[in-house]
């Protein structure tokens, strides 16, 4: 009998080993690039120098963003910034300051990872990065500092669950709704320590600023990694893809028809609790966010702004917009979408996470309901437990935010 096939994440941890590898081993890997931030760098920083650390393993490929409360919002948070400032000097390693954007934007922006790669962050969504067919995952910052110091990572090989999503999207469902729908499927725990390969018809239709919002995600699932297969993708470089085979073997396969699938949302306190947005449509809204590592690239700051053009949004309603990038931000300068959400009332505010974690620059008051493009809901996740959290795609927030109430974009014209 012919043995089983490879899975992705079983082709390129072998790569990044001395042997082929499968599923349940355990394996010391070298890594193509790791990155920290001013969460977990500080922390990191620290184990390194416990470890008799000097040097990091190479300095192009260690990376360092300012994203999660920047610009600091008190003299503690500074001070680690300073910290983080003052090891990339001495390091030489690549610092990105206050402004930058959110770590997993940068990191693409600045093709810091490619497909094929074996990336690690000390950043739970470090997922994300499976969009470009690489295999990422996160890390605790000691983990993290051991990998600063040797540029290796022992790793237990992931099973992998295979999503296959077919069908045509209608207008205003998304990437964003797709990872929704898994969240329901499979659940917070449904994918722990697994790896979820993406495949499909619905999928090789995305942008990669959609599959970057579905890989996201795979972090709600409990997954190690998400990495979506590059049917469809485009890139502004060269690279050599990477498939499973066919005969690869599969904890499990899931397979949907998402044609006439209807924009999703999360209700308070999991980004498992989902239903259609229709379940919900009229409440009340008085914060609407549109930003995070999930949902906060240039489609969709155009999504909502082609969805707001002209308009306004309702009165004792707040629209908070956070670009993901700096490159983001100029990009939706320049062709007039920054200025159509300003002018439909929004408050736009400095490339970063800020507002999904709570750290600052919009945290909810008690009792206040709010309608987020982030990936988590969890109960004080906004920075105040005793909010209430829905979360649904650019298009749901924008319209929910014109109108005061939790709206789906459903009907919406093209």
């Amino acid at each position: 009998m012919a043995s089983a096939g490879y899975t992705i994440a079983e082709k390129i941890i072998s790569r990044h080993t001395n042997r082929i590898v499968r599923a349940g081993e355990l394996c010391v890997v070298k890594v193509d690039g790791c990155m920290a931030t001013d969460t977990t760098a500080p922390m990191a920083i620290k184990a390194f120098r416990e470890m008799g650390g000097l040097k990091v393993f190479d300095p192009a490929r260690f990376h360092l963003i300012i994203d999660h409360a920047a610009p600091a919002p008190n003299e503690k948070v500074a001070n680690l910034h300073q910290m983080m400032r003052n090891f990339a000097k001495e390091q030489g390693c690549n610092l990105f300051d206050i402004g930058s954007g959110i770590c997993h934007q940068v990191m693409v922006d600045h093709q810091k990872v490619k497909p094929g790669d074996l990336f690690i962050g000390a950043d739970s969504h470090t997922p994300t990065y499976g969009a470009l067919n690489t295999f990422a995952c996160g890390v605790g910052s000691t983990d993290l500092a051991a990998v600063m110091l040797t540029g290796k990572i022992w790793l237990k090989v992931p099973q992998s669950i295979k999503v296959i999503l077919n069908g045509k999207l209608s207008p205003y469902v998304s990437g964003k709704d797709l990872a929704l729908l898994l969240c329901k499927k499979l659940t917070t725990g449904g994918a722990t320590y697994m790896a979820v390969e993406y495949h499909g018809s619905a999928v090789a239709s995305l942008t990669l600023s959609q599959r970057m919002a579905l890989c996201n995600m795979s972090a709600e699932l409990g997954a190690k990694t998400g990495i979506v297969s590059p049917e469809g993708l485009v890139l502004p470089y060269d690279y050599t893809p990477i498939f499973p085979d066919s005969n690869a073997n599969y904890v499990q396969t899931i397979e949907l028809d998402v044609c006439g699938l209807k924009p999703q949302l999360a209700a308070p306190d999991s980004p498992d609790n989902v239903y259609d947005v229709r379940k919900f449509e009229g409440t009340p809204v008085t914060y609407a966010f549109i930003g995070s590592c999930t949902n906060s690239r240039l489609d969709d700051l155009q999504t909502a702004a082609k969805i707001l053009k002209g308009k306004h949004i309702a009165t004792g309603v707040r629209l908070v917009v956070a670009p993901a990038s700096r490159k983001v931000f100029l990009e939706a300068l320049a062709d007039g979408t920054i200025q159509t959400l300003i002018e439909a009332g929004a408050t736009v505010i400095n490339s970063g996470c800020g507002p999904c974690v709570g750290t600052h620059e919009g945290v909810p008051g008690d009792d206040e309901i709010v309608i987020s493009t982030a990936n988590r809901n969890f109960k004080g996740r906004m920075g105040n437990p005793r909010a209430k959290i829905f979360l649904a795609s650019p298009a749901t927030v924008a319209l929910s935010a014109l109108y005061g109430k939790i709206t789906s974009p459903e009907n919406e014209s093209v």
